[in-house]
């Protein structure tokens, strides 16, 4: 447990406000924020997660997806729980949608440490995924400014929901981002994701402007998946840079949101769609 940044105390002295994320969570005595893994304690706000690892694996690189940066390499993935979105399709969700989960602790200069002991094996750095790293900060901050003095490369699996002040001083260190946007719809984060849409694509702007970027979107039957929508985001995508790659993922029956998977023909449509904006489109779990 590591005491927060990005908080203050309300005008009741019992209740503090988070300021990592746009929920902006006012936090009672004992209670956490939405994220699960932010707590006040005694009027202070603390991370339950520092330093917990819950998955950990060496992965291909592709796995992250990531296919433009540093394709047949491969990447120490780290992941702890807890997220700050509440996705009713969440795909990791005995992780990132539980109060607790078992893992082990593995401090920042230990988990550089074991990052370069994998070199040999292809390994170029570290990949902050599996659940929300964001919700990880101070543990991802603190580890990626080690690896970076190390040589080695920091890769960012995240849905980008961070206010803008923290992911500033975060972007120094990281070299890659595979951008989780759900959809392109307000209604849709509101609606099965509990957030707002508008503070992702801000997020979207910083990581193009700062490090290489790919994006992926799951495709849910007749929610996110219709021909207009698809359009509308790649070409948004394509107005930050047509280079971007976008992957389009198929979704399957997961936690709360029990719908046919996508059918393939879906899938090579949206494709289809994407690609008159897009250099490169993928599609994934196909």
């Amino acid at each position: 447990m590591k005491l927060a940044v990005y908080w203050v105390k309300k005008e009741n002295i019992s209740e503090i406000q988070c300021l990592l994320c746009p929920h902006g969570c006012v936090i009672p005595e004992g209670g956490r924020g939405l994220c699960r893994v932010r707590k006040n304690i005694d009027g202070k706000l603390y991370v339950l997660n520092y330093g917990l690892v819950t998955a950990a694996a060496l992965d291909p690189i592709e796995k992250k997806p990531l296919q433009r940066f540093y394709p047949g390499k491969q990447i120490f993935s780290l992941g702890t729980f807890g997220c700050n979105l509440a996705c009713s399709f969440c795909q990791n969700w005995q992780i990132a949608q539980q109060d607790e989960v078992a893992g082990s602790f593995l401090p920042p200069g230990e988990a550089v440490a074991k990052a370069q002991e994998l070199r040999p094996l292809g390994n170029i750095g570290i990949a902050y995924t599996y659940s929300e790293p964001l919700m990880w900060f101070e543990y991802v901050l603190e580890t990626a400014r080690l690896a970076q003095k190390a040589g080695l490369k920091n890769i960012l699996v995240t849905n980008g929901y961070l206010n803008p002040r923290p992911l500033k001083e975060l972007l120094p260190f990281i070299d890659a981002v595979n951008l989780d946007i759900k959809a392109f719809t307000r209604e849709f984060y509101q609606d099965l994701c509990q957030g707002r849409l508008a503070p992702v694509l801000n997020s979207a702007k910083l990581f193009a402007a700062n490090c290489h970027l790919e994006i992926t979107t799951l495709l849910v039957p007749g929610r996110n998946d219709n021909p207009e929508e698809i359009a509308a985001l790649a070409q948004w995508i394509a107005c930050l840079d047509p280079q971007i790659p976008l992957h389009l993922t198929r979704y399957f029956p997961n936690y709360k949101l029990q719908l046919p998977p996508t059918s393939r023909e879906a899938m090579q449509k949206a494709q289809k769609v994407a690609e008159k904006y897009l250099a490169y489109v993928y599609l994934g779990n196909v």
